[in-house]
């Protein structure tokens, strides 16, 4: 299975982005073969509406079936439930304390987004 983070940076160490929609970058990481990729977030930073339901196509296309995040606004929410991705947040830490939290089945999953779009 494959978990996204929302990523400040491009490796493991890098920090989770509280933001869903305008993280610069998504780690996507592999929990069976102990793998990940980047995937690039830049055209969404600046976006005047749409960041989050776009990142949030990204984040399915990858093929995630969890996301672990900050915050997440309604309109990505939806998306991301639609598709079967759980979401899970995390205020602060590693992408690599992320994905250890959720094996360790320690962080929580979202019912609801938490903030109104464009945040």
């Amino acid at each position: 299975m494959k978990i996204a983070v929302t990523s400040s940076g491009t490796d493991l160490l890098a920090a989770v982005d509280t933001r869903f929609g305008r993280a610069p970058k998504f780690i996507v990481y592999d929990l069976d073969g102990e793998t990940f990729t980047v995937l690039d977030n830049e055209m969404n930073l600046n976006a005047a509406q749409g960041a989050g339901v776009q990142a949030a196509q990204n984040v399915v296309r990858a093929g995630a079936g969890a996301l672990v995040t900050g915050h997440c606004g309604p309109k990505a929410f939806r998306v991301l439930a639609a598709a079967g991705v759980k979401i899970f947040t995390m205020e602060s830490g590693t992408v690599a304390e992320a994905v250890e939290r959720y094996r360790r089945g320690e962080l929580v999953e979202a019912k609801a987004a938490d903030v109104e779009g464009h945040w």
